[in-house]
């Protein structure tokens, strides 16, 4: 019997996500239902998964790769919100409850291993309980990261991700890290050699 590579790669990606949804209080019949609609794809880096302005119809399991949720102003300058990982959920929570554009762009920063999402889902009976789950989730992540930015200063804010989340500094450049922490990448690289020296 010839077995098909990608109908078993795409198997080991719904597992994965199958696993999530576990975690998030759904029933397998959910699970289920929400695994048949799932898309496959990749993704390149500088890939456009959802364009500030536009309505959010999908979100994205990351079985690879690295999305991040940023803002362009009308300078042009790159505000990042939020960096998602592998097997993350991406999405904008603000524009999925309220249904308005995204204020954000969701874009490919490491090539991607993708599961498209229709968000119509969530909206489903079946899906409550994985619903309340990730709106507690994002609601305690909300506030940690408002600690995160309001309570402490850039030099702790870095050194929190090097503790707490080694990945973002070892896959995000200077550039991507200064804007999430909030300070320029000269002032990020000043304060890289400052620590190195300190060592």
């Amino acid at each position: 019997m010839n077995i098909d590579s990608k109908s078993i790669q795409f198997d080991k990606r719904l597992k994965a996500f199958s696993t999530v949804l576990n975690t998030l209080g759904l029933d397998q019949s959910a699970i289920d239902e929400t695994l048949l609609q799932c898309q496959c794809f990749n993704a390149s880096s500088g890939d456009i998964l959802l364009r500030q302005g536009q309505l959010q119809n999908n979100a994205y399991f990351i079985v690879s790769g690295i999305l991040k949720a940023c803002h362009y102003s009308g300078s042009g300058a790159d505000l990042s919100k939020e960096f998602y990982f592998t097997h993350e959920l991406c999405f904008l929570y603000a524009s999925w409850l309220t249904g308005h554009v995204a204020e954000y762009q969701i874009e490919v920063v490491e090539t991607a291993q993708l599961l498209q999402i229709p968000l119509s889902l969530l909206s489903q009976p079946q899906w409550q309980t994985g619903k309340i789950a990730l709106l507690s989730q994002q609601l305690i992540y909300k506030e940690q990261k408002e600690a995160f930015l309001l309570l402490n200063t850039p030099e702790q804010r870095y050194q929190f991700l090097i503790e707490h989340r080694p990945i973002w500094v070892e896959k995000l450049n200077n550039i991507q890290l200064a804007s999430y922490i909030g300070i320029s990448p000269v002032s990020l690289s000043r304060l890289k050699s400052r620590l190195s020296e300190q060592i």
